[in-house]
């Protein structure tokens, strides 16, 4: 087996530590020079239930979960509802070892806690026959047992950590270093002297028969392992945030903790609400008081934020949402990733929107177009939304420190100051023309926000004439309008004039074919892309981040250089797909689809697979759980 990659799963029940587990054991890969990758699957419960992370890790860039993975330390589930293997949900205490086997490459390695999964459930799995099989290198070990002799239980996980480094033969420096910086005293001693135990046990007693080892690389500058939570946390703290109203909601309820803990040391304002009508609102109203603000949710929480969104674009008022795409209808599964939500941003609310959404594809793309959508909110008042998922929000992965060296953006946009404020357009009453259409530039009405001397307008829901008064007279009402779409255009025109696109390419210039995506899938389907040229194909990719307004010149430049472009996506209707259509139906005979909606994000190679289902062995049908969908027409 080739060690130019280790893909490790660390696989347990909810509760029994596997995130900071595999965090810490991420880091200590990414300090001992390596690039890393994190992939999380956990289920909708706080206790119990089977639960991985997979940390892909090479001496070069990783942007992706790999296909399978060759390492699996198998804790068992300690808070599983029932060992039988006749309940209703099998028997959960054995799962982080039975439901992980599929996927475990030839020659892999395999440690399991002994101390918790019983011999008799190994039996029953036919794992010896499977291993000889697949040449797997099984390793059982009493985890438990280790851990109850020198503490407590859950500190097993230490144990499979020194053990999985004594099999990849790594030093345990990087390991040490990030325990002391967490742990300290009899809880530190107690733990060090588990992962020293496990690793001579390893060392002394078993035979090295694998040839799977750690990866060795360098960095050449400092780095540091985020999430895309992390990043437009950090994007909207850079870009002068200072209110985040919110009520929790798998996944979005990472960004609302990240600002949360940050804000006190600020002077920002953190509040959770009863619900998400009335956290957009607390939002939509700080903003209004003059400071830039956001919100957020998932999946049904965004959709009680209907009304309030729609509130701020009648009222021009700037804030920023962001919405962390899970797999539905309704609750459907909290846990899993999908882009089934993206119709549901672009269209929810009442009558013709005036909104901005982004949907970066990687955790630099999260910071920069969060940074983006606020200064586009308050350039041009109207709200921004950024549009992510679960695998985004949770996945990690290094960055430069030097990436986040930025000057911050605190100033608010087109809001006008007290001086500008005295030259301004104002009315025989005294109230200043908010709204005014006669002189708006770019579509976009001089701003004043409450406190400001001359500033004094109305602002309300209904239709309104320049001051804010209710009006349904109908020339006012097209003027108004009319002006309040044309900053979508000034936002096309703006976006499109800036040096560097947000759309995000890669590939081969020349290719006959292309593969185009958005959001999250952009990692996996980069890398399907590069094997697929390596492989002799001729393909280039785009992944496409400004769906409002959409991305026209540039998907159009991209269609039109191709002969046929696959569309990948995670959900079960194409929703991308069909905005491509909607906006450049004349390319519909060009596109078909790959979809996935398992609760799983694609692997590259379900990617490379499809495309030559689509492209070239069109009689055969893809072995992954995907789905392919033809071209309009055919």
């Amino acid at each position: 087996m080739s060690s130019d990659e280790l893909i490790w799963r660390i696989a347990g029940g909810s509760g029994d530590g596997i995130d900071s587990t595999s965090q810490n054991f991420a880091k200590a890969l990414m300090r001992s020079g390596l690039d890393v990758f994190t992939h999380r699957h956990y289920p909708s419960r706080i206790r119990g239930g089977h639960t991985y992370v997979e940390i892909r890790a090479a001496d070069h860039e990783v942007q992706s979960r790999g296909d399978g993975y060759n390492f699996l330390l198998a804790l068992g589930d300690s808070f599983a509802r029932n060992p039988q293997e006749d309940a209703f949900y099998g028997n959960e205490e054995i799962k982080p070892l039975s439901e992980n086997l599929d996927e475990l490459r030839e020659g892999g390695i395999i440690i399991y806690d002994e101390g918790l999964i019983s011999e008799e459930d190994v039996e029953a799995l036919d794992l010896e026959a499977r291993a000889e099989e697949n040449g797997w290198h099984v390793f059982p070990m009493d985890l438990r047992g280790l851990a109850r002799e020198h503490g407590r239980e859950v500190m097993r996980n230490t144990a499979g950590v020194g053990a999985t480094a004594a099999l990849l033969e790594m030093d345990l420096e990087h390991i040490e270093d990030l325990m002391s910086d967490a742990m300290g005293g009899d809880v530190l001693e107690a733990n060090l002297e588990i992962l020293h135990e496990a690793y001579d046990t390893v060392t002394e007693e078993y035979d090295f028969e694998h040839d799977l080892r750690a990866p060795e690389g360098s960095h050449e500058t400092e780095q540091a392992l985020l999430s895309g939570s992390n990043a437009i946390a950090y994007g909207a703290i850079d870009a002068g945030c200072r209110f985040i109203s919110g009520y929790p909601m798998t996944p979005w309820t990472d960004v609302f903790t990240i600002l949360s803990q940050n804000f006190p040391d600020m002077g920002g304002i953190s509040e959770q609400v009863e619900d998400e009508i009335a956290a957009a609102a607390l939002a939509v109203g700080a903003s209004h008081a003059g400071v830039k603000a956001m919100s957020g949710s998932s999946g049904g929480g965004f959709a009680l934020m209907s009304e309030p969104l729609g509130l701020a674009e009648m009222t021009e008022t700037p804030v920023v949402l962001i919405e962390a795409m899970r797999a539905g209808p309704s609750t459907g599964m909290p846990t899993k990733p999908e882009q089934s939500d993206l119709e549901h941003i672009l269209y929810t609310s009442q009558g013709d929107s005036q909104r901005v959404v982004f949907a970066p594809g990687t955790i630099e793309e999260a910071y920069e177009q969060t940074r983006l959508a606020f200064e586009i909110a308050w350039d041009y008042q109207l709200p921004a939304i950024i549009i992510y998922d679960q695998k985004l929000s949770g996945e990690n992965t290094n960055v430069d420190v030097d990436f986040f060296d930025r000057e911050p953006a605190p100033d608010l946009g087109s809001t006008l100051t007290e001086e500008e404020l005295r030259e301004a357009a104002h009315d025989n009453s005294g109230k200043f023309k908010r709204f005014n259409y006669e002189d708006a530039e770019n579509g976009v009405a001089s701003r004043s926000i409450p406190g400001q001397k001359g500033g004094r307008f109305l602002a309300t829901g209904n239709e309104h004439s320049p001051v804010g008064h209710i009006s349904e007279d109908p020339d006012n009402r097209v003027a108004q309008m009319d002006r309040r779409l044309e900053k979508l255009e000034s936002i096309r025109e703006d976006l499109d004039s800036r040096e560097s696109s947000t759309q995000t390419y890669f590939g081969d210039e020349t290719a006959d074919h292309g593969i185009i995506t958005w959001g999250s899938s952009q990692g996996a389907v980069e890398e399907a892309v590069e094997r697929l040229n390596d492989a002799g194909h001729s393909v280039k990719g785009i992944s496409v981040s400004d769906m409002m307004p959409f991305a026209e010149a540039d998907v159009t430049e991209f269609l039109e250089s191709v002969d046929e472009a696959m569309v990948v996506e995670m959900n079960a209707t194409a929703q991308f797909r069909g905005l491509l259509q909607k906006e450049l139906g004349r390319f519909g005979e060009k596109l078909t689809s790959l979809l996935k909606y398992n609760g799983e994000p694609f692997e590259p190679a379900e990617i490379v697979e499809g495309y030559e289902v689509n492209f070239v062995e069109e009689e055969r049908e893809p072995t992954a759980q995907v789905r392919i969908e033809p071209a309009a027409g055919d």
